[in-house]
């Protein structure tokens, strides 16, 4: 999870059993997205951030023939208009998922 996600959406997810690695918890505070989004894709973790950055790394990153497991993005204005249990339950249904991403566009926007 990029540092920008809200602490109480990380708390609920890993209350719900997901498990959660945050990139605070391997890079120091600053650390720049491209540095995290290599990382993610290495461990081929999903990633999770609510900044356009990661986006537009996911969007070059295909565009240049390389592969992720996939990303997670929502804009920051989500948080003032969803609560966040919409959010729990959205990633919920992507976790009951067989496939959830796809491999031509592993970019899911919720």
């Amino acid at each position: 999870m990029d540092e920008s996600v809200n602490g109480h959406l990380i708390k609920a997810l890993r209350r719900d059993g997901l498990e959660i690695v945050c990139a605070k918890d391997i890079f120091p505070e600053g650390t720049a997205d491209e540095v995290h989004f290599e990382h993610a894709a290495k461990q081929k973790w999903v990633l999770v951030a609510n900044d356009e950055d990661h986006k537009v790394i996911g969007h070059r990153w295909l565009s240049e023939g390389k592969t992720f497991a996939g990303l997670i993005e929502w804009a920051p204005k989500k948080y003032e208009k969803e609560t966040i249990g919409d959010l729990v339950r959205k990633f919920e249904a992507l976790a009951e998922r067989d496939e959830p991403f796809d491999s031509d566009y592993p970019i899911i926007h919720l």
